[in-house]
């Protein structure tokens, strides 16, 4: 009886490890010390309803899309289109590996991010984004956050 318990608090601890969020004011200093905040015409109050829409904040989220696909990251950076996973054909305009995107230090997934709101669609690429963010007021997310 002691190891099936000892066996499910390991298993807890294993699915509390891989499910790495942050919090919301301390996701908004890492960007904008990466020079987000107002990058293409988009606040921190942008990123940070993008980063909750998409992955409620866990650095460490893995979706699998219905064509194949995976989203990667804070931010779910598509294998299809922007990473290599090494499985789906991608030019990888963000030359990195989709793994690399689940790095607690998040410099990878903003630097992919950016390229991805450079190009065509903006922050619209985001499906999640597109019908929870635009066109609402998206100030509140900086409340009670004090970056510098």
């Amino acid at each position: 009886m002691p190891s099936l318990l000892l066996i499910s608090l390991v298993s807890c601890l294993v699915a509390i490890n891989q499910a790495r969020p942050i919090s919301r004011c301390d996701l908004a200093k890492v960007p904008r010390k990466e020079d987000l905040d107002g990058f293409e015409g988009h606040s921190l109050s942008d990123w940070l309803s993008l980063a909750f829409v998409e992955s409620d904040f866990n650095i460490a989220k893995v979706n699998e899309n219905t064509y194949g696909s995976f989203d990667y990251g804070i931010f779910q950076i598509n294998s299809h289109y922007w990473c290599n996973d090494y499985q789906s054909h991608t030019e990888n305009p963000c030359h990195v590996d989709c793994q690399g995107l689940l790095s607690p230090n998040l410099l990878s997934i903003i630097n992919c991010a950016k390229k991805t709101v450079s190009g065509a669609g903006g922050m619209k690429n985001w499906v999640k984004c597109r019908l929870h963010c635009a066109g609402r007021p998206l100030s509140c997310w900086m409340t009670g956050c004090h970056v510098g």
